[in-house]
Protein backbone atom coordinates (compact mmCIF):
# COMPACT_ATOMS: atom_id res chain seq x y z
CA UNK A 1 0.00 0.00 0.00
CA UNK A 2 1.38 3.68 -1.05
CA UNK A 3 2.27 5.06 2.19
CA UNK A 4 2.76 8.65 1.45
CA UNK A 5 -0.45 10.12 3.76
CA UNK A 6 1.90 12.91 4.54
CA UNK A 7 1.29 13.76 0.67
CA UNK A 8 -1.77 13.66 0.30
CA UNK A 9 -2.71 16.81 2.24
CA UNK A 10 -0.90 18.58 -0.93
CA UNK A 11 -3.47 17.98 -3.52
CA UNK A 12 -3.83 20.57 -6.60
CA UNK A 13 -3.58 23.76 -4.84
CA UNK A 14 0.04 25.06 -6.47
CA UNK A 15 -0.97 24.22 -9.87
CA UNK A 16 -4.68 25.56 -9.25
CA UNK A 17 -3.05 28.95 -7.71
CA UNK A 18 -0.81 29.31 -10.61
CA UNK A 19 -3.90 29.00 -12.69
CA UNK A 20 -5.54 31.57 -10.66
CA UNK A 21 -2.87 33.64 -11.27
CA UNK A 22 -2.72 33.43 -15.30
CA UNK A 23 -6.41 34.18 -15.19
CA UNK A 24 -6.53 36.94 -13.12
CA UNK A 25 -4.27 38.76 -15.52
CA UNK A 26 -6.37 38.09 -18.59
CA UNK A 27 -9.07 34.97 -19.06
CA UNK A 28 -7.29 34.42 -22.79
CA UNK A 29 -5.73 35.76 -25.28
CA UNK A 30 -7.20 39.00 -27.15
CA UNK A 31 -6.92 40.23 -30.71
CA UNK A 32 -4.96 43.03 -29.98
CA UNK A 33 -1.12 41.76 -30.70
CA UNK A 34 0.16 44.63 -28.22
CA UNK A 35 -2.37 43.30 -25.29
CA UNK A 36 -0.75 39.27 -25.82
CA UNK A 37 2.34 40.66 -25.55
CA UNK A 38 2.22 42.84 -22.85
CA UNK A 39 0.27 39.48 -20.93
CA UNK A 40 3.59 37.31 -21.53
CA UNK A 41 5.91 39.72 -20.34
CA UNK A 42 3.47 40.38 -17.30
CA UNK A 43 3.48 36.39 -16.95
CA UNK A 44 7.33 36.00 -17.30
CA UNK A 45 7.65 39.21 -15.26
CA UNK A 46 11.36 39.50 -14.16
CA UNK A 47 12.21 36.61 -16.23
CA UNK A 48 15.28 37.97 -18.45
CA UNK A 49 15.40 34.76 -20.50
CA UNK A 50 12.35 35.84 -22.21
CA UNK A 51 12.76 36.49 -26.04
CA UNK A 52 9.96 38.48 -27.67
CA UNK A 53 10.30 38.96 -31.33
CA UNK A 54 8.40 40.92 -33.90
CA UNK A 55 8.05 40.58 -37.55
CA UNK A 56 6.08 41.37 -40.50
CA UNK A 57 5.74 40.36 -44.17
CA UNK A 58 6.60 42.80 -46.61
CA UNK A 59 3.92 41.89 -49.31
CA UNK A 60 1.19 41.82 -46.34
CA UNK A 61 1.31 44.68 -44.02
CA UNK A 62 -1.93 42.61 -41.92
CA UNK A 63 0.45 39.90 -41.02
CA UNK A 64 1.88 41.64 -38.20
CA UNK A 65 3.28 38.24 -35.72
CA UNK A 66 5.58 38.19 -33.02
CA UNK A 67 7.62 34.85 -31.82
CA UNK A 68 7.54 34.23 -28.01
CA UNK A 69 9.91 31.48 -26.39
CA UNK A 70 12.78 30.94 -23.65
CA UNK A 71 16.51 31.52 -24.75
CA UNK A 72 18.37 28.68 -24.72
CA UNK A 73 15.57 26.29 -24.50
CA UNK A 74 15.00 26.76 -28.35
CA UNK A 75 16.92 25.73 -31.58
CA UNK A 76 17.27 28.85 -33.03
CA UNK A 77 18.10 27.90 -36.81
CA UNK A 78 15.00 25.83 -36.96
CA UNK A 79 12.98 29.06 -35.47
CA UNK A 80 14.58 31.29 -37.70
CA UNK A 81 14.96 28.47 -41.05
CA UNK A 82 11.05 27.22 -40.28
CA UNK A 83 9.18 29.90 -38.61
CA UNK A 84 10.39 33.48 -39.22
CA UNK A 85 12.08 33.53 -42.52
CA UNK A 86 9.34 31.62 -44.37
CA UNK A 87 6.50 34.29 -43.06
CA UNK A 88 9.20 37.00 -43.98
CA UNK A 89 9.62 36.27 -47.46
CA UNK A 90 6.63 34.28 -49.19
CA UNK A 91 4.56 37.14 -50.87
CA UNK A 92 1.55 35.73 -48.48
CA UNK A 93 -0.97 37.70 -51.04
CA UNK A 94 -1.00 34.99 -53.54
CA UNK A 95 -2.89 31.60 -52.54
CA UNK A 96 -3.72 32.69 -49.23
CA UNK A 97 -6.81 33.65 -47.58
CA UNK A 98 -6.43 36.55 -45.89
CA UNK A 99 -9.20 36.01 -44.16
CA UNK A 100 -8.03 33.03 -41.96
CA UNK A 101 -4.17 33.92 -41.95
CA UNK A 102 -3.37 32.18 -38.76
CA UNK A 103 -4.37 28.65 -40.43
CA UNK A 104 -3.10 29.15 -43.87
CA UNK A 105 0.47 29.99 -41.76
CA UNK A 106 -0.12 26.61 -40.06
CA UNK A 107 -0.83 24.35 -43.15
CA UNK A 108 1.41 26.36 -45.49
CA UNK A 109 3.86 28.69 -44.66
CA UNK A 110 5.54 27.41 -41.47
CA UNK A 111 8.08 24.50 -41.50
CA UNK A 112 7.68 22.15 -38.79
CA UNK A 113 6.56 18.84 -38.04
CA UNK A 114 4.01 20.17 -34.96
CA UNK A 115 1.72 22.98 -35.12
CA UNK A 116 -0.80 23.46 -33.09
CA UNK A 117 -3.66 26.04 -32.96
CA UNK A 118 -4.60 26.88 -29.09
CA UNK A 119 -6.47 29.53 -27.30
CA UNK A 120 -6.01 28.26 -24.16
CA UNK A 121 -3.62 30.71 -22.00
CA UNK A 122 -2.33 27.55 -19.42
CA UNK A 123 -1.33 25.71 -22.32
CA UNK A 124 0.49 28.38 -24.16
CA UNK A 125 2.60 29.16 -21.31
CA UNK A 126 3.28 25.30 -20.14
CA UNK A 127 4.66 25.14 -23.99
CA UNK A 128 6.84 28.12 -23.85
CA UNK A 129 8.20 26.82 -20.35
CA UNK A 130 8.90 23.66 -22.03
CA UNK A 131 10.84 24.86 -25.23
CA UNK A 132 7.93 25.61 -27.82
CA UNK A 133 7.63 28.53 -29.79
CA UNK A 134 4.37 30.99 -29.67
CA UNK A 135 3.28 32.70 -32.76
CA UNK A 136 0.77 35.71 -31.94
CA UNK A 137 -0.59 37.36 -34.80
CA UNK A 138 -2.79 40.60 -35.14
CA UNK A 139 -6.38 39.95 -34.83
CA UNK A 140 -6.25 36.55 -33.74
CA UNK A 141 -7.24 36.01 -29.96
CA UNK A 142 -5.54 32.37 -30.21
CA UNK A 143 -1.80 31.39 -30.89
CA UNK A 144 -0.03 28.41 -32.98
CA UNK A 145 2.08 26.66 -30.73
CA UNK A 146 5.37 25.48 -32.61
CA UNK A 147 7.58 22.52 -31.96
CA UNK A 148 11.37 23.66 -31.98
CA UNK A 149 12.80 22.41 -28.67
CA UNK A 150 16.47 21.93 -28.63
CA UNK A 151 18.94 22.44 -26.14
CA UNK A 152 22.27 20.97 -25.56
CA UNK A 153 22.35 17.31 -24.03
CA UNK A 154 25.39 14.88 -23.12
CA UNK A 155 26.31 12.29 -25.70
CA UNK A 156 25.39 9.01 -25.53
CA UNK A 157 28.30 6.86 -23.93
CA UNK A 158 29.18 3.70 -21.67
CA UNK A 159 28.07 4.67 -18.23
CA UNK A 160 30.98 5.06 -15.33
CA UNK A 161 28.78 3.05 -13.00
CA UNK A 162 28.29 0.36 -14.75
CA UNK A 163 31.22 -0.72 -17.44
CA UNK A 164 31.29 -4.14 -19.28
CA UNK A 165 34.04 -6.10 -20.85
CA UNK A 166 31.60 -7.95 -23.25
CA UNK A 167 28.22 -6.42 -24.26
CA UNK A 168 26.84 -2.81 -25.34
CA UNK A 169 29.03 0.49 -24.92
CA UNK A 170 25.86 2.52 -24.46
CA UNK A 171 23.86 4.27 -21.68
CA UNK A 172 21.28 6.43 -21.41
CA UNK A 173 21.02 9.96 -20.99
CA UNK A 174 19.52 13.08 -19.54
CA UNK A 175 17.09 13.28 -22.29
CA UNK A 176 13.93 11.80 -22.25
CA UNK A 177 13.34 10.90 -25.56
CA UNK A 178 16.65 9.71 -26.68
CA UNK A 179 16.39 7.40 -23.60
CA UNK A 180 13.47 6.23 -25.04
CA UNK A 181 15.06 5.54 -28.09
CA UNK A 182 17.71 3.33 -26.79
CA UNK A 183 15.03 1.21 -25.97
CA UNK A 184 12.85 1.44 -29.09
CA UNK A 185 16.08 0.60 -31.01
CA UNK A 186 16.53 -2.93 -28.33
CA UNK A 187 12.64 -3.70 -28.78
CA UNK A 188 11.33 -3.33 -32.25
CA UNK A 189 7.79 -3.94 -32.02
CA UNK A 190 4.49 -2.01 -31.92
CA UNK A 191 3.55 -3.68 -28.66
CA UNK A 192 6.33 -2.07 -26.70
CA UNK A 193 4.24 1.07 -24.87
CA UNK A 194 5.06 4.48 -23.51
CA UNK A 195 2.53 6.19 -21.55
CA UNK A 196 3.48 9.87 -20.87
CA UNK A 197 2.74 11.85 -17.70
CA UNK A 198 3.74 15.06 -15.75
CA UNK A 199 4.84 15.17 -12.16
CA UNK A 200 5.53 18.02 -9.68
CA UNK A 201 3.51 20.45 -8.99
CA UNK A 202 6.29 23.25 -9.95
CA UNK A 203 8.55 21.32 -12.09
CA UNK A 204 6.09 19.77 -14.16
CA UNK A 205 8.77 16.85 -15.45
CA UNK A 206 7.53 14.52 -17.88
CA UNK A 207 7.73 10.71 -17.02
CA UNK A 208 7.35 7.90 -19.47
CA UNK A 209 6.35 4.33 -18.05
CA UNK A 210 7.24 1.80 -20.11
CA UNK A 211 6.14 -1.68 -20.67
CA UNK A 212 5.21 -4.15 -23.58
CA UNK A 213 1.39 -5.53 -23.60
CA UNK A 214 1.06 -8.92 -23.48
CA UNK A 215 3.85 -9.70 -20.79
CA UNK A 216 3.61 -7.03 -18.33
CA UNK A 217 0.72 -8.21 -15.43
CA UNK A 218 -2.46 -5.46 -15.74
CA UNK A 219 -2.33 -5.90 -12.19
CA UNK A 220 0.90 -4.49 -11.29
CA UNK A 221 0.51 -1.67 -13.65
CA UNK A 222 -2.49 -0.52 -12.57
CA UNK A 223 -0.79 -0.53 -9.23
CA UNK A 224 2.06 1.56 -10.56
CA UNK A 225 0.04 4.57 -12.00
CA UNK A 226 -2.07 4.39 -8.88
CA UNK A 227 1.21 5.07 -6.47
CA UNK A 228 2.56 7.52 -9.15
CA UNK A 229 -1.23 9.65 -9.19
CA UNK A 230 -0.68 9.84 -5.25
CA UNK A 231 2.64 11.38 -5.54
CA UNK A 232 1.83 15.18 -4.60
CA UNK A 233 5.58 16.61 -4.69
CA UNK A 234 6.91 20.04 -5.81
CA UNK A 235 9.47 18.43 -7.84
CA UNK A 236 11.02 15.72 -9.24
CA UNK A 237 14.87 16.14 -10.24
CA UNK A 238 15.92 12.18 -10.58
CA UNK A 239 14.41 8.90 -10.62
CA UNK A 240 15.34 9.00 -7.06
CA UNK A 241 12.10 11.15 -6.14
CA UNK A 242 9.97 8.09 -7.22
CA UNK A 243 11.63 5.24 -6.48
CA UNK A 244 11.79 6.34 -2.64
CA UNK A 245 7.81 7.28 -3.09
CA UNK A 246 6.41 4.23 -4.67
CA UNK A 247 8.43 1.35 -2.73
CA UNK A 248 7.22 -0.89 -0.50
CA UNK A 249 8.68 -1.61 2.61
CA UNK A 250 9.57 1.72 3.20
CA UNK A 251 11.95 0.89 6.36
CA UNK A 252 13.49 -2.00 4.73
CA UNK A 253 17.14 -1.61 3.68
CA UNK A 254 16.23 -3.71 0.62
CA UNK A 255 15.50 -2.40 -2.49
CA UNK A 256 12.12 -2.92 -3.79
CA UNK A 257 12.52 -0.71 -7.15
CA UNK A 258 15.25 -1.72 -9.20
CA UNK A 259 17.76 0.86 -11.54
CA UNK A 260 20.14 0.89 -14.38
CA UNK A 261 21.77 2.93 -16.87
CA UNK A 262 21.87 0.88 -19.65
CA UNK A 263 19.70 0.49 -22.05
CA UNK A 264 20.11 -3.62 -22.67
CA UNK A 265 19.56 -4.36 -19.23
CA UNK A 266 16.26 -2.29 -18.82
CA UNK A 267 15.28 -4.19 -22.34
CA UNK A 268 16.07 -7.58 -20.78
CA UNK A 269 13.39 -6.58 -17.69
CA UNK A 270 10.98 -5.62 -20.19
CA UNK A 271 11.19 -8.86 -21.71
CA UNK A 272 11.05 -10.40 -18.77
CA UNK A 273 7.10 -8.67 -17.79
CA UNK A 274 8.61 -5.76 -15.67
CA UNK A 275 7.73 -2.38 -16.13
CA UNK A 276 10.09 0.65 -16.71
CA UNK A 277 10.19 4.36 -15.47
CA UNK A 278 11.79 6.63 -17.75
CA UNK A 279 12.54 10.14 -15.98
CA UNK A 280 13.00 13.34 -18.09
CA UNK A 281 16.75 14.93 -16.82
CA UNK A 282 17.74 11.53 -15.16
CA UNK A 283 19.78 8.74 -16.31
CA UNK A 284 18.80 6.42 -14.07
CA UNK A 285 15.66 4.50 -15.43
CA UNK A 286 13.44 2.31 -12.48
CA UNK A 287 11.72 -0.95 -12.88
CA UNK A 288 9.69 -2.61 -11.23
CA UNK A 289 8.97 -5.63 -9.74
CA UNK A 290 12.44 -6.07 -8.72
CA UNK A 291 13.38 -9.28 -6.21
CA UNK A 292 16.12 -9.73 -4.09
CA UNK A 293 18.17 -12.21 -7.54
CA UNK A 294 18.72 -9.37 -9.22
CA UNK A 295 21.12 -8.04 -6.70
CA UNK A 296 23.36 -10.53 -7.73
CA UNK A 297 23.18 -10.42 -11.25
CA UNK A 298 25.10 -8.64 -14.00
CA UNK A 299 24.32 -7.84 -17.50
CA UNK A 300 27.40 -9.39 -18.49
CA UNK A 301 26.50 -12.67 -17.44
CA UNK A 302 23.88 -13.35 -20.56
CA UNK A 303 27.22 -12.13 -22.90
CA UNK A 304 29.70 -14.70 -21.81
CA UNK A 305 29.74 -18.43 -21.66
CA UNK A 306 27.27 -20.27 -19.27
CA UNK A 307 29.85 -21.78 -16.81
CA UNK A 308 32.02 -18.81 -16.17
CA UNK A 309 28.58 -16.58 -15.76
CA UNK A 310 27.68 -19.01 -13.35
CA UNK A 311 30.39 -18.98 -11.23
CA UNK A 312 30.75 -14.90 -10.58
CA UNK A 313 27.39 -15.02 -9.46
CA UNK A 314 28.17 -17.48 -7.35
CA UNK A 315 31.45 -15.66 -6.09
CA UNK A 316 28.97 -12.58 -5.88
CA UNK A 317 26.48 -14.29 -3.63
CA UNK A 318 29.17 -15.71 -1.19
CA UNK A 319 30.49 -12.26 -1.66
CA UNK A 320 27.63 -10.45 0.28
CA UNK A 321 27.56 -13.41 2.85
CA UNK A 322 31.30 -13.20 3.56
CA UNK A 323 30.55 -9.03 3.82
CA UNK A 324 27.88 -9.19 6.18
CA UNK A 325 28.60 -11.91 8.08
CA UNK A 326 32.40 -12.24 8.75
CA UNK A 327 33.31 -9.46 11.08
CA UNK A 328 30.35 -10.80 13.31
CA UNK A 329 31.58 -14.51 13.18
CA UNK A 330 35.05 -12.85 13.51
CA UNK A 331 33.84 -11.07 16.44
CA UNK A 332 32.17 -13.62 18.25
CA UNK A 333 34.85 -16.42 18.00
CA UNK A 334 37.78 -13.94 19.91
CA UNK A 335 35.50 -13.20 22.12
CA UNK A 336 33.41 -15.82 23.29
CA UNK A 337 34.15 -18.99 21.82
CA UNK A 338 37.76 -18.91 21.63
CA UNK A 339 37.05 -22.87 21.87
CA UNK A 340 36.10 -22.81 18.11
CA UNK A 341 39.59 -22.17 17.12
CA UNK A 342 42.70 -23.77 16.73
CA UNK A 343 45.69 -23.63 18.61
CA UNK A 344 48.41 -22.19 16.75
CA UNK A 345 45.39 -19.54 15.35
CA UNK A 346 44.36 -18.27 18.57
CA UNK A 347 47.95 -18.13 19.90
CA UNK A 348 48.64 -15.98 16.56
CA UNK A 349 45.90 -13.99 16.96
CA UNK A 350 46.62 -13.19 20.81
CA UNK A 351 49.73 -12.00 20.03
CA UNK A 352 48.78 -10.04 17.40
CA UNK A 353 46.69 -8.29 19.82
CA UNK A 354 48.96 -7.45 22.59
CA UNK A 355 49.25 -4.36 23.35
CA UNK A 356 46.51 -2.80 21.58
CA UNK A 357 44.37 -0.53 23.82
CA UNK A 358 40.76 -1.11 22.37
CA UNK A 359 39.14 -4.62 22.61
CA UNK A 360 37.61 -6.20 19.59
CA UNK A 361 34.03 -4.87 19.17
CA UNK A 362 35.84 -1.10 19.23
CA UNK A 363 38.51 -2.25 17.03
CA UNK A 364 36.33 -3.90 14.57
CA UNK A 365 33.64 -0.84 14.66
CA UNK A 366 36.22 1.89 13.90
CA UNK A 367 37.60 0.15 11.22
CA UNK A 368 34.88 -0.36 9.09
CA UNK A 369 34.23 3.25 9.52
CA UNK A 370 37.10 4.34 8.62
CA UNK A 371 36.68 2.22 5.77
CA UNK A 372 33.46 3.62 4.41
CA UNK A 373 34.81 6.83 4.50
CA UNK A 374 37.57 6.90 2.44
CA UNK A 375 35.05 4.46 -0.09
CA UNK A 376 32.68 7.63 -0.06
CA UNK A 377 35.53 10.37 -0.24
CA UNK A 378 37.17 8.10 -3.28
CA UNK A 379 33.79 8.23 -4.98
CA UNK A 380 33.15 12.13 -4.15
CA UNK A 381 36.28 13.31 -5.70
CA UNK A 382 37.45 13.24 -9.34
CA UNK A 383 38.42 9.95 -10.62
CA UNK A 384 42.90 10.49 -10.04
CA UNK A 385 42.27 11.73 -7.35
CA UNK A 386 39.88 8.86 -5.92
CA UNK A 387 42.18 6.20 -6.81
CA UNK A 388 44.57 8.15 -4.86
CA UNK A 389 43.01 8.17 -1.64
CA UNK A 390 42.19 4.31 -2.32
CA UNK A 391 45.55 3.47 -2.44
CA UNK A 392 46.54 5.62 0.28
CA UNK A 393 44.00 4.41 2.55
CA UNK A 394 44.34 0.95 1.92
CA UNK A 395 47.98 0.77 2.31
CA UNK A 396 49.69 3.99 3.91
CA UNK A 397 46.55 4.53 6.98
CA UNK A 398 46.13 0.79 7.69
CA UNK A 399 50.17 -0.05 7.87
CA UNK A 400 50.16 2.83 10.24
CA UNK A 401 47.25 1.81 12.32
CA UNK A 402 48.69 -1.14 13.11
CA UNK A 403 52.20 0.04 13.63
CA UNK A 404 50.56 2.54 16.40
CA UNK A 405 49.34 -0.28 17.93
CA UNK A 406 46.37 1.35 17.45
CA UNK A 407 43.53 -1.99 16.21
CA UNK A 408 45.33 -5.06 15.32
CA UNK A 409 46.69 -7.10 12.11
CA UNK A 410 43.35 -9.71 12.12
CA UNK A 411 41.02 -6.89 12.32
CA UNK A 412 42.69 -4.72 9.56
CA UNK A 413 42.63 -8.25 7.59
CA UNK A 414 38.72 -8.36 8.24
CA UNK A 415 38.20 -4.96 7.34
CA UNK A 416 39.68 -5.24 4.32
CA UNK A 417 38.18 -8.84 2.93
CA UNK A 418 34.35 -7.29 4.17
CA UNK A 419 35.15 -3.86 2.45
CA UNK A 420 36.43 -5.74 -0.82
CA UNK A 421 33.40 -8.60 -0.63
CA UNK A 422 30.66 -5.94 -0.50
CA UNK A 423 31.98 -4.47 -3.45
CA UNK A 424 30.85 -6.98 -5.52
CA UNK A 425 27.42 -6.23 -5.58
CA UNK A 426 27.03 -2.50 -5.98
CA UNK A 427 23.56 -2.21 -5.88
CA UNK A 428 23.32 -4.03 -2.79
CA UNK A 429 25.49 -1.98 -1.38
CA UNK A 430 23.24 0.01 1.25
CA UNK A 431 21.86 -2.83 2.77
CA UNK A 432 24.90 -4.70 2.99
CA UNK A 433 26.33 -1.91 5.27
CA UNK A 434 22.78 -2.05 7.58
CA UNK A 435 23.18 -5.96 7.65
CA UNK A 436 26.65 -5.79 8.87
CA UNK A 437 26.70 -3.23 11.96
CA UNK A 438 23.24 -5.11 12.47
CA UNK A 439 24.80 -8.50 12.64
CA UNK A 440 27.86 -7.69 13.92
CA UNK A 441 25.99 -5.57 16.83
CA UNK A 442 24.40 -8.66 18.31
CA UNK A 443 27.82 -10.81 18.02
CA UNK A 444 29.21 -8.43 20.31
CA UNK A 445 26.41 -9.30 22.59
CA UNK A 446 25.71 -12.57 22.32
CA UNK A 447 28.23 -14.18 20.40
CA UNK A 448 27.71 -16.57 17.43
CA UNK A 449 23.97 -16.80 19.30
CA UNK A 450 23.46 -13.17 18.20
CA UNK A 451 24.87 -13.75 14.46
CA UNK A 452 22.18 -16.44 13.91
CA UNK A 453 19.37 -14.60 15.37
CA UNK A 454 19.85 -12.04 13.25
CA UNK A 455 20.26 -14.28 10.22
CA UNK A 456 16.82 -15.57 10.81
CA UNK A 457 15.64 -12.11 11.54
CA UNK A 458 16.74 -10.66 8.36
CA UNK A 459 15.34 -14.17 6.64
CA UNK A 460 11.71 -13.73 7.85
CA UNK A 461 12.03 -9.97 6.98
CA UNK A 462 13.02 -10.97 3.31
CA UNK A 463 10.22 -13.16 3.62
CA UNK A 464 7.23 -10.82 3.89
CA UNK A 465 8.72 -7.84 2.06
CA UNK A 466 6.88 -8.03 -1.34
CA UNK A 467 7.40 -5.83 -4.61
CA UNK A 468 4.58 -4.70 -6.02
CA UNK A 469 2.86 -7.99 -5.22
CA UNK A 470 5.58 -10.19 -6.57
CA UNK A 471 7.61 -11.83 -3.47
CA UNK A 472 11.04 -10.40 -2.98
CA UNK A 473 12.50 -14.03 -2.41
CA UNK A 474 11.06 -15.35 -5.64
CA UNK A 475 13.13 -18.13 -6.99
CA UNK A 476 16.21 -18.04 -4.17
CA UNK A 477 14.06 -21.33 -3.01
CA UNK A 478 13.96 -23.04 -5.95
CA UNK A 479 16.25 -25.49 -8.41
CA UNK A 480 14.27 -27.40 -9.85
CA UNK A 481 12.01 -25.62 -12.73
CA UNK A 482 12.34 -22.31 -14.55
CA UNK A 483 12.43 -20.14 -11.78
CA UNK A 484 15.66 -21.31 -10.49
CA UNK A 485 17.64 -21.44 -13.79
CA UNK A 486 18.42 -17.83 -13.60
CA UNK A 487 18.85 -17.33 -9.64
CA UNK A 488 21.76 -19.31 -8.31
CA UNK A 489 23.33 -19.89 -11.72
CA UNK A 490 23.05 -18.72 -15.01
CA UNK A 491 21.31 -21.88 -16.99
CA UNK A 492 22.53 -22.48 -20.76
CA UNK A 493 20.09 -20.02 -23.40
CA UNK A 494 18.75 -23.59 -25.00
CA UNK A 495 16.96 -24.61 -21.76
CA UNK A 496 15.79 -21.46 -20.32
CA UNK A 497 12.27 -21.30 -22.27
CA UNK A 498 10.02 -19.90 -19.57
CA UNK A 499 9.94 -16.35 -18.27
CA UNK A 500 9.95 -16.16 -14.20
CA UNK A 501 6.42 -17.11 -13.00
CA UNK A 502 4.43 -14.14 -11.84
CA UNK A 503 6.47 -11.24 -13.10
CA UNK A 504 5.91 -12.74 -16.76
CA UNK A 505 2.82 -14.72 -15.83
CA UNK A 506 0.46 -13.26 -18.80
CA UNK A 507 2.88 -14.85 -21.36
CA UNK A 508 5.59 -17.51 -19.89
CA UNK A 509 6.90 -18.91 -23.24
CA UNK A 510 10.18 -17.33 -23.89
CA UNK A 511 11.24 -19.28 -26.54
CA UNK A 512 9.22 -21.88 -28.47
CA UNK A 513 11.96 -24.52 -29.56
CA UNK A 514 14.83 -25.50 -27.87
CA UNK A 515 18.09 -26.09 -29.29
CA UNK A 516 19.59 -29.34 -30.22
CA UNK A 517 22.65 -29.01 -27.97
CA UNK A 518 25.77 -30.93 -30.39
CA UNK A 519 23.15 -31.19 -33.29
CA UNK A 520 25.06 -30.87 -36.55
CA UNK A 521 23.71 -28.66 -39.19
CA UNK A 522 22.05 -31.00 -42.03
Amino acid sequence: MFRKKDLKGHSKNVVEQSKNNIENDAHCLVTSLEANIELFTKIFNNDETLVVRRFQNKYLKEAKCCAVYIAGMVNTDMLNENVIQPILQNNLREDIYTHKLLEELQYKIIVSDNVNLVNDLSELVNSVISGDTILLLEGYDNALIISTRGWPTRSIEEPESAKVVRGPREGFTESLMTSLSLIRRKINTPELKFKFREMGERTHTKVCVCYIEGLAVEEILLELEKRLDAIKIDAILDSGYIQELIRDAPFSPYETVGYSERPDVIAAKLLEGRIAIVVDGSPFVLTVPFVLAESFQSDEDYYNNFIFSSFNRMIRMVGVFVATGLPAVYLAIVTYHQEMLPTPLLISIASARQGVPFPSVVALFFMLLVFDVIREAATRMPTPIGQAVNIVGTLVLGQAIVEAKIVSSPVIIITAISGIMKLLSPTALGSIIVLRLFFLLLASVMGIYGYILGMIIATLHLMNVRSFGVPYMLGLSSVKNHNGQDIWIRAPWWTMTLRPKIIGARNLVRQSMKKTVGSKPK
